[in-house]
């Protein structure tokens, strides 16, 4: 088959190495791409969002199978626009994006179908959004509405705090057009797990689970990002939480999405608060997390083709999905000042040293080429830079490989949290 990736993310790297290995890959496309990505794939200058001209070089290249991987194309429509022109897909149309470009329809979802979540309201007008601060307790939990790169979520302490943060939403418009509605939800706490399942729109499959760290600094302080680390499995997600959870989370959201006229095929991503009331929905995505692609797929059994197309085709009954028995830990290496302003385009040094290393991976999130004396050479483009992922046979053994193959690395301004998987200690 020749198949075609759009995105250019760690993500997608992380697809795209699975992708590779697959015997039915002949021919693998990316969209476009990195300077990690092209090692395994010809990339194509065209952005995520051009729908018109993904479509004609799909068509022009004879490609057999199209992964689109991010949440703006998703949201965009861009899988439509692949399936109207008779092009098999994986990812979901924009219909049912929705569940997580929209949190106040993934809220509504949830209240309809009975799917355990937070209680909550939703505001469009902000002089309402703040009376109803008023009657609440701390903390408050504020969302944008929208798309906002992982980063639309404040979580404030105090009334005051709270009240900036809807000033900073839905009047200074921070997040740009996802904050023209609000969603003001119930704090929940506990461990929070992420779980991704694939669905071809009736048979839900869910993969090992993950854990991701938010926060920009050690000990989850800071802002918000778009994850500076991951490790899977979680120790937090028992047998008993799991058996719960698809029964009343995955399979349930899936029925209900079916119900609504907005068939879901691709990758629902499900994080859950593990609260003591039991676990709870915290969001809902349509694509897989990044980092946690970084973490889960590497531990994935099965030809990542074959599962993909059997949620494209609607035959994931036929499929038994099995993970290595085994951990994984990723830490993310960025910019520093991430996620607020950073510089970009220093060399990065070390990558090679990978080649030859069993068990260890680099996934490129935001890097390209540049010329240098000696021909290319790889720079960061981006606030977060690689996702450094070591397995291990527990995940103690995972974190301590990940940090070890960290120093391998080098380029100026690098940063780290030096926490990942930090909770993970609490199991020994």
């Amino acid at each position: 088959m020749k198949i075609m990736i759009v995105g250019g993310g760690g993500r997608e790297h992380a697809i795209a190495w699975a992708v590779a290995k697959s015997p039915r890959c002949e021919k693998l496309y990316a969209a476009p791409g990195n300077a990690g990505i092209a090692a395994l794939a010809e990339c194509v200058d065209i952005s995520v969002m051009d729908a018109d001209s993904l479509v004609a070089f799909a068509k022009e290249k004879d490609v057999d199978f199209v992964i689109v991987a991010p949440d703006d194309p998703l949201a965009a429509g861009v899988a439509d626009a692949f399936l109207d022109a008779g092009i098999k897909t994986f990812g979901p149309r924009k219909n049912a994006a929705i569940i997580e470009a929209s949190k106040a329809f993934s809220k509504d979802l949830m209240k309809k179908y009975d799917i355990p979540s937070a209680a909550y309201e939703t505001f469009e007008d902000a002089d309402a959004a703040l009376a109803y601060l008023e009657t609440q307790e701390a903390p408050y939990v504020l969302k944008a509405d929208g798309l906002a790169l992982g980063k639309g979520v404040l979580i404030c302490q105090t009334l005051e705090e709270a009240k900036a943060g809807i000033k900073e939403i839905m009047i200074d418009k921070k997040f740009g057009d996802a904050g023209n509605k609000v969603v003001i939800e119930e704090f929940m706490t506990g461990r929070e797990v992420s779980v991704l399942c694939y669905s071809d729109g009736k048979t839900v499959l869910p993969m090992t689970s993950a854990q991701d760290h938010k926060r920009a600094g050690d000990g989850d302080t800071g802002l918000n990002t778009g994850g500076m680390g991951t490790f899977s499995p979680s120790p937090f997600y028992t047998d008993e939480i799991a058996k719960f959870c698809e029964e009343n989370v995955y399979q349930r959201t899936i029925d209900a999405m079916a119900k609504e006229g907005r068939e879901f095929k691709g990758v629902l991503f499900c994080g859950l608060m593990l609260t003591p009331k039991g676990p709870k929905v915290l969001e809902f995505n349509a694509r897989f997390g990044d980092p946690e692609a970084q973490v889960v797929i590497p531990r994935m059994k099965n030809d990542i083709v074959d599962v993909m197309e059997a949620c494209a085709d609607g035959t994931l009954d036929k499929i038994t999905l099995e993970f290595e028995d085994n951990a994984a830990v990723c830490v993310m290496l960025a910019s520093d000042g991430y996620p607020v302003s950073y510089e970009k385009g220093y060399e990065i040094k070390g990558l090679d040293k990978f080649d030859d290393m069993d068990g260890y991976y680099v996934f490129h999130s935001g890097t390209k080429f540049a010329d240098g004396p000696d021909g290319k050479k790889i720079v960061t483009n981006g606030g977060r830079v690689l996702g450094v992922t070591a397995l291990g046979s527990t995940l103690l053994e995972a974190r301590a490989n990940a940090y070890k193959a960290t120093e391998l690395i080098d380029f100026d301004n690098k940063y780290m949290r030096h926490d990942i998987g930090k909770a993970i200690d609490d199991e020994k």
